[in-house]
């Protein structure tokens, strides 16, 4: 991806476009190239803006979606977005709900895809297993329907991760606080426009998830895409930027972004 990486103080973002602020936050293996296709859409209507997440940087006892939340909170405060429509994608979807729940006032809407938060299987029935490359390769391509969307590029970040012995022991911390961390009591309190877009071949967040999102989020609507795992904005990008486009269209003040 293309995009430059902006730093102010000890935020690392891309900021990109102009208007109101569509704030991106990535997964527990995610990379602004997850957001790539999203970036370049809606950089023509919004500022699109993708802040890396210190999920390697932070120390051990705030490695946990709270600390997370806490990032993101004080980057938002440090940048003075507001008008905010905030999208997460699994880990970095149970942040935006946290944060939605802590501070509501600064969010217009709130999208979630894959998000974490109610039930996950993370890496599956085990931890990663550091040095074997095939393993992660299996692991990343079970992230989506179609095994080739797992390119070699992303095979390898997966793998540079978890050849880290500090990197897999917060990989650890986090997956481990994401399932103590469970919202499902707290859903209902979301009074901001939701959007839900589900893989119907998810196997980390099932379709159920989504089901059980859709029912606990007041305000919130489901759109389940085909032939997809658990990272539509990647694998279907121009589907998904299709329903998130109809979506901020409703709740923002923008015309419409040209697909």
């Amino acid at each position: 991806m293309n995009y430059t990486i902006k730093q102010y103080e000890k935020y690392k973002f891309v900021e990109e476009g102009e208007g109101e602020t569509l704030l991106l936050l990535h997964g527990l293996f995610g990379a602004m190239s997850n957001f790539e296709h999203l970036v370049g859409h809606f950089s023509k209507q919004f500022k699109v803006v993708v802040p890396i997440l210190p999920l390697f940087d932070l120390d051990i006892f705030h490695t946990s979606v709270g600390g997370l939340e806490k990032y993101v909170q004080k980057f938002i405060e440090a940048r003075g977005y507001s008008n905010i429509h905030l999208l997460g994608n699994s880990l970095g979807g149970h942040v935006a709900l946290v944060h939605v729940l802590k501070h509501p006032e600064l969010i217009k809407t709130l999208t979630l895809t894959g998000s974490s938060g109610l039930f996950e299987n993370g890496m599956g029935d085990s931890y990663p297993k550091r040095g074997d490359y095939e393993y992660i390769k299996k692991k990343t391509q079970l992230t989506f329907y179609d095994p080739e969307t797992a390119t070699k590029e992303l095979v390898d970040e997966v793998f540079e991760i978890t050849n880290s012995r500090v990197k897999v022991i917060k990989i650890i911390a986090l997956a481990k606080s994401a399932i103590r961390n469970n919202l499902g009591e707290e859903l209902n309190q979301i009074k901001q426009p939701t959007l839900l877009i589900w893989g119907n071949n998810d196997t980390i967040t099932p379709p159920f998830v989504g089901k059980e999102f859709n029912k606990l989020i007041p305000n919130s609507e489901l759109h389940f895409v085909d032939k997809c795992g658990h990272a539509p904005m990647m694998e279907v990008p121009a589907e998904f930027n299709q329903i998130l486009d109809g979506f901020l269209q409703k709740h923002s003040t923008h015309s419409t972004v040209n697909l």
